[in-house]
């Protein structure tokens, strides 16, 4: 049974996928991007990597798998081992496979696996519909060039128009004249007209000031109706990363487990039972996947080398 479809399904709605056996592929978040070069726009979009550090099963491709083909969780992890056999198969014979739609794996000389993700389709459904965008250069240097020849092969002269200087001196002998008899009438009417507005404005600031002393001796000082007060409730920091230390049948080896990780200085938890009947003891808990991953790499080098990273909002 192929699970491509199923992972790439899978990967429209979640940040990390894990095939069982194998490794994990997870996602993050690339905003636009502008290519000068090119004048290209290219929409946001999910970049895809794999770790092959994250095997452990938790649940999410089986159990999409059973509900898809409706067929028991059982069957769906076996369909999954066998095709994760059949990937080994061809990385051994053929040196490289590919997984339709995510991206295509192979050994380097050193016998590592390395993967390179395919860019043909875009799983982060903000940007469903949205494509790349080429846009023509904007030629501002040839519209200049053109607007100075322009101007070269146009000149404009400016030619000084003649007027009579008799008549010149006539008017301004009558705007003189005129500029005279209206400034002395229009300062008589200027000062009757402060006048006026100087003491109705006196009158004004008299009634306001009685009415503000009015209002401060019939003020108190008691609330009849106070607010309710508000409680403010600042949310907490999500911390959907965790490094497990391992999950146990018995609670009693799952709280063992606990206090030893106590007494070593880690911030440990306890989850409840899960689906499998397991008791999950956790290192500590991360906000960021670099963070949780450099940590579950310290842990493995020096304390246990099994210590996995399990994503869930808790």
């Amino acid at each position: 049974m192929k699970i491509e479809q199923y992972i790439s399904q899978l990967l429209y709605r979640y940040q990390c996928v894990t095939v069982p056996g194998f490794g994990a592929f997870l996602t993050e978040f690339q905003s636009a991007q502008l290519d000068a070069n090119s004048h290209s726009f290219y929409p946001p979009k999910k970049l895809i990597s794999f770790n092959p550090f994250i095997k452990n099963n938790d649940g999410l491709l089986a159990n999409h798998l059973a509900q898809t083909e409706k067929i028991p969780y059982e069957i769906a992890v076996n369909a999954i081992q066998n095709e994760v056999a059949h990937w080994k198969n061809k990385l051994q014979d053929l040196g490289y496979f590919s997984i339709t739609n995510i991206g295509n794996f192979s050994l380097n000389s050193d016998k590592n696996l390395v993967f390179v993700p395919l860019d043909q389709i875009n799983y982060l459904k903000e940007s469903f519909g949205l494509s790349t965008l080429v846009s023509p250069a904007v030629k501002r240097e040839q519209y200049k060039e053109i607007v100075e020849e322009l101007e070269e092969k146009a000149p404009i002269a400016f030619t000084p128009e003649k007027r009579n200087s008799n008549n010149l001196v006539k008017y301004a002998a009558i705007l003189v004249v005129s500029l005279g008899l209206t400034s002395a009438i229009g300062y008589q009417v200027y000062e009757n007209y402060l006048n006026q507005i100087e003491q109705d404005t006196l009158v004004v600031q008299t009634n306001v000031q009685k009415k503000i002393n009015q209002k401060i001796q019939e003020a108190t000082f008691f609330i009849s109706n106070p607010l309710p007060s508000v409680t403010l409730t600042v949310p907490s920091e999500k911390m959907p990363y965790h490094v497990v230390a391992g999950a146990f049948r018995l609670e009693s080896n799952a709280e063992n487990a606990y206090h030893s990780l106590l007494k070593l200085g880690f911030k440990a938890k306890r989850l409840p039972k899960n689906n499998h009947n397991l008791f999950p003891v956790l290192y500590g808990s991360y906000t960021s996947y670099t963070e949780a991953h450099e940590a579950m790499k310290n842990i493995q080098k020096l304390d246990n080398k099994d210590a996995w990273l399990l994503i869930e909002e808790l």
